[in-house]
């Protein structure tokens, strides 16, 4: 990646293109460490255009892409009114996702993406972030760790048959 990429709302229009990042994204990130036909169930279900479509149409969900040229090299997805928010700090919205193409990632696409997620969340009125991180995938838990998220808790991610453990982290915004 030599051109420099830029950060903007997703639109309609980056439907096709999304699921497309969404599928290789979250393969690369857990297919090595997850049974292959749990993935494919999971990405198949969560990735597709239609439910990528339906999320950006949400009220409540905002997403954010980084593009070089025609590029789509990550994105992120901001999501409020989920359940179990409980304990986690005033008016909270949950960083749902963030995912960055391998070849970009340490090219501070993931922090562009996460700065363009708090200034918009902190715009709308909220003032606490959440997510959930995969327990066994030390380097997202690192980077969240370096943006001031501290593990709060914990809940179960099902993935397919197996269930798994998500931290849940949190800071103020």
């Amino acid at each position: 990646m030599t051109e420099p990429y830029a950060i903007r709302n997703a639109l309609q229009e980056d439907v096709d293109r999304l699921a497309a990042l969404a599928q290789r994204t979250f393969l690369d990130a857990f297919g090595d460490s997850n049974d292959p036909e749990d993935m494919a169930a999971y990405v198949a279900q969560a990735f597709s255009a239609k439910q990528i479509r339906t999320e950006l149409s949400e009220t409540g969900c905002a997403f954010f892409v980084a593009e070089a040229g025609n590029e789509l090299l990550g994105y992120a997805k901001l999501r409020k009114g989920s359940d179990g928010t409980e304990g986690i700090g005033p008016s909270p919205v949950e960083l749902q996702r963030i995912y960055v193409e391998a070849p970009a990632i340490g090219k501070g696409i993931g922090a562009a993406l996460i700065k363009a997620s708090m200034e918009r969340a902190q715009a709308i009125g909220y003032r606490t972030m959440w997510l959930g991180v995969w327990e066994m995938n030390l380097r997202a838990v690192a980077f969240y760790q370096r943006w001031g998220f501290e593990t709060i808790g914990e809940h179960v991610f099902r993935l397919g048959k197996d269930d798994q453990i998500d931290l849940v982290m949190a800071r103020s915004i």
